[in-house]
């Protein structure tokens, strides 16, 4: 994998992802549940393109902090660019944007898995 390598994501915020509709707060502003989550898909994005056939990755860390409100109707951009690799273990620095700017940052981390022995063993659970 790339240091360096930057993965992007990005929507526009409506009603459905605001965090009063979600319940992460009473106000029609872009939840940080969403951003937490466009962070995670920039992250993905960065390095779909270098997992092997039957790997994927799980979030497994994540410290950011949101910095500016944002209103329905305004794009958003994630970005995430690899900071990290140790083996299996990668680290993320992730910052989103609106029209105006930064709207959040911090770091995420992201393990590579095996799809099939990762989904055995979260099913088995069930007995």
């Amino acid at each position: 994998m790339e240091l360096g390598k930057i993965g992007t994501a990005e929507l526009t915020v409506t009603e459905d992802v605001t965090a009063k509709a979600v319940g992460s707060g009473s106000l029609t502003v872009f939840s940080t549940p969403h951003m937490v989550a466009l962070m995670e898909e920039a992250a993905c994005s960065c390095i779909q393109d270098d997992l092997e056939n039957g790997q994927s990755s799980v979030g497994t860390k994540l410290d950011i902090a949101h910095v500016a409100a944002t209103p329905i109707g305004m794009r958003v951009r994630a970005e995430a660019k690899l900071t990290a690799a140790d083996g299996r273990r990668l680290t993320f620095a992730v910052s989103a944007f609106d029209d105006s700017g930064l709207i959040g940052e911090g770091t995420h981390e992201r393990f590579i898995i095996s799809t099939e022995k990762f989904l055995g063993k979260t099913y088995a659970k069930l007995g």
